[in-house]
C-alpha cells in the first residue's frame, strides 16, 4: 500500500483530471433563491467543525425550516438539548470554520455550505427559536463563504431514502447494551426500556 500512497496535488489531478464544469459555475459565495430553497426545506443538518482537540461532525435536526435564512450571506441555527459534551460549540469559540450539509427526506441532492461561525446567546434571537415552551441556550450563526449543491449520486448508491433498505432498530446494540459493556454496573435494561419517555421529555 506503501508504494501507492497519494500525497501531493498533482497526483490527484494525474488521478482525477479535471473537475466537470458545471462542478465549479453551480459554486456561489452567496445563498441564492434556489439554494435557499434547500435550506428552507430541510429538518436535518449535518454540521463539522474544527477545534482544538481536532474536527467534530455533530447532526442537527428539527421540523423543516429550523436552520433560518437571514440574508442572502448569513443562517442561524438553534442549539437544541443534547448530551452536554457541547463539542461543536466549544471548537466554535476556538476556530469558527464550519461546513453544514443539509439533507432532506426524499430528496437526493445535498447542499453545502462552508464559512465562519459565531455563537449569540442573544435573548431576543434564542426567543425566537422556541419550540415547546423552551428557547435554545444559544444559537449558531453561520456567515456563508461557499454554497452548493451535490448530484444524488451518493444517495442513490447508498437507497438512503428506499423504505426497503431500512433496518429494523433491534438489529443493532442499543444504547444501554453499549453503555453497560463500558461501565459493568450500568442497568442497561433499565435504560432502554425508560428512554421513549424519556426523550419525549428532554426534546427541548
Amino acid at each position: 500500500m506503501a508504494d501507492h500512497k497519494i500525497t501531493t496535488d498533482a497526483q490527484l489531478d494525474e488521478l482525477y483530471g479535471k473537475p466537470m464544469p458545471m462542478a465549479l459555475t453551480k459554486e456561489l459565495t452567496y445563498i441564492s433563491n434556489h439554494y435557499r430553497a434547500f435550506v428552507d426545506a430541510a429538518p436535518f443538518v449535518v454540521v463539522a467543525t474544527i477545534g482544538k482537540e481536532g474536527m467534530d461532525c455533530s447532526p442537527r435536526g428539527d421540523p423543516a425550516g429550523f436552520v433560518r435564512v437571514i440574508d442572502e450571506r448569513t443562517v442561524m441555527i438553534p442549539d437544541r438539548r443534547g448530551n452536554g459534551r457541547i463539542d461543536t460549540l466549544r471548537n466554535i469559540v476556538a476556530d469558527g470554520r464550519i461546513s453544514l450539509l443539509f439533507l432532506i427526506p426524499g430528496i437526493g441532492e445535498t447542499l453545502r455550505i462552508n464559512g465562519r461561525a459565531e455563537l449569540t446567546n442573544d435573548p431576543e434571537i434564542c426567543e425566537s427559536f422556541t419550540m415547546q415552551g423552551k428557547a435554545p441556550k444559544s444559537v449558531i450563526v453561520v456567515h456563508t463563504e461557499a454554497v452548493y449543491f451535490q448530484c444524488p449520486k451518493a444517495l442513490v448508491r447508498s437507497k438512503l431514502w428506499d423504505g426497503s433498505t431500512q433496518i429494523e432498530r433491534s438489529e443493532l446494540p442499543s444504547t444501554g447494551e453499549i453503555i453497560q459493556a463500558l461501565q459493568e454496573d450500568f442497568d442497561g435494561a433499565a435504560y432502554d426500556k425508560a428512554y421513549p419517555q424519556r426523550i419525549k421529555d428532554t426534546i427541548y
